[in-house]
């Protein structure tokens, strides 16, 4: 059943089939907000407002658009607001080893130490480019629908994902 069939489902009064989004979707919504917010239990609340949010708006989504980047849209801009919110705060960003463990590293302690380095590079990214990158090479979105998901243009996500990358391979030593 596709996404578009399972929203008609819930707007038609089956309360089953948003758990069935929820299901399909949740994962990869807590992972993008994980390594976007450094913070798991910053990352669980955004992604549990996402999904909130996205119920209480299911009849305005158009099956045109696909479901995942109806809701990426929506997870973007809870991530932001976040973000913005912790800034004004003055909260440090929390290394979540957890979140970075999903990371295709080798064993032992040269693992652990690899992720933690990588977190730190793509914690050193600016905001936008750090979203871009992980949109594009982690959610595997393409460029068309993340400028649907961030309200940028298709050139300037380019930008931003090739200058996320050149950073990332300077902090990372790879030049």
């Amino acid at each position: 059943m596709t996404d578009a069939m399972l929203v008609r489902r819930v707007l038609d009064g089956d309360p089953h089939a948003f758990t069935t989004l929820v299901d399909r979707h949740a994962a990869a919504c807590l992972r993008f907000a994980t390594r976007m917010l450094g913070d798991r239990a910053d990352a669980e609340d955004a992604t549990q407002e996402t999904l909130l949010r996205a119920y209480r708006a299911l009849a305005r989504y158009e099956d045109r658009e696909a479901f995942r980047t109806w809701l990426f849209t929506i997870l973007v801009n809870r991530c932001r607001t976040a973000a913005a919110r912790r800034a004004r705060r003055g909260r440090l960003v929390v290394v979540d080893y957890e979140a970075m463990g999903a990371a295709a590293v080798g064993s032992g302690a040269s693992a652990v130490e690899w992720r933690a380095e990588i977190h730190r590079a793509l914690d050193a990214l600016e905001p936008e480019q750090r979203e871009a990158f992980l949109l594009k090479h982690v959610e595997q979105l393409g460029y068309d629908e993340m400028a649907l998901v961030t309200g940028a243009g298709v050139s300037a996500l380019k930008m931003r994902v090739k200058r996320a990358c050149e950073r990332l391979q300077v902090l990372l030593g790879e030049r």
